[in-house]
């Protein structure tokens, strides 16, 4: 945004709301197999918070206690236009990572339970935003099927604003999407060895 001499908003630079198209709500998808794809959803959220919408963040894998935990905790547990579900029960045939005592079935339940609970929040018109975060790793492990995907997509309420995170967002959906970014890495220090850093990678 650029500003005359006065520091008002010089609009001709700016958005023309008058001149623009403007969607009701749209599809946001953040995958690749990039770090910053939860991070870039999370940001998402505190925008649309900004910008006084009522807003629901959907977990679909973690079950551990991340920072972004934390943080809805402390900061937004008295936030009335903000609700959070945590419905994953932890990482799903990913070998040494994969949660421990927990049986494919309950896996499976527990992944179906949390798309039922998200396609109330994207039909009910209750929410501006539904951040439906890691259901594309849902869908790629087979605990959703990509047509239960499409039906979230296409089925919300018209001003309902979706976002998608996880790796391998099906190809065939694209179409039924507005945006797109695909996280590419270049390099990431858990490939050196190094852990995860909190308050960085979780």
């Amino acid at each position: 945004m650029q500003y005359g001499i006065k520091g008002k908003a010089n609009m001709k630079t700016c958005y023309n709301k008058d001149a623009m198209n403007k969607k009701k709500s749209v599809v946001v998808v953040y995958t690749g197999d990039g770090k910053g794809k939860t991070s870039a959803a999370i940001g998402m959220v505190a925008r649309a918070l900004g910008a006084g919408q009522r807003v629901v963040f959907i977990q679909f894998i973690k079950n551990w206690e991340v920072s972004e935990h934390k943080f809805f905790d402390k900061y937004l547990a008295n936030e009335s236009k903000f609700t959070f579900y945590k419905g994953g029960k932890g990482f799903y045939h990913a070998g040494n990572q994969s949660a421990k005592g927990v049986s494919d079935d309950e896996h499976i339940a527990s992944a179906q339970a949390t798309l039922e609970f998200a396609h109330q929040a994207t039909t009910s018109g209750d929410f501006d935003l539904v951040v439906c975060d890691e259901i594309n790793n849902a869908v790629h492990d087979g605990l959703v099927s990509a047509e239960a995907l499409k039906t979230l997509i296409c089925k919300r309420a018209e001003q309902t604003s979706i976002c998608l995170t996880g790796r391998n967002f099906p190809s065939e959906l694209e179409e039924y999407v507005d945006i797109i970014t695909n996280m590419t890495k270049i390099k990431h220090h858990y490939d050196d060895g190094y852990l995860a850093q909190e308050g960085i990678d979780y």
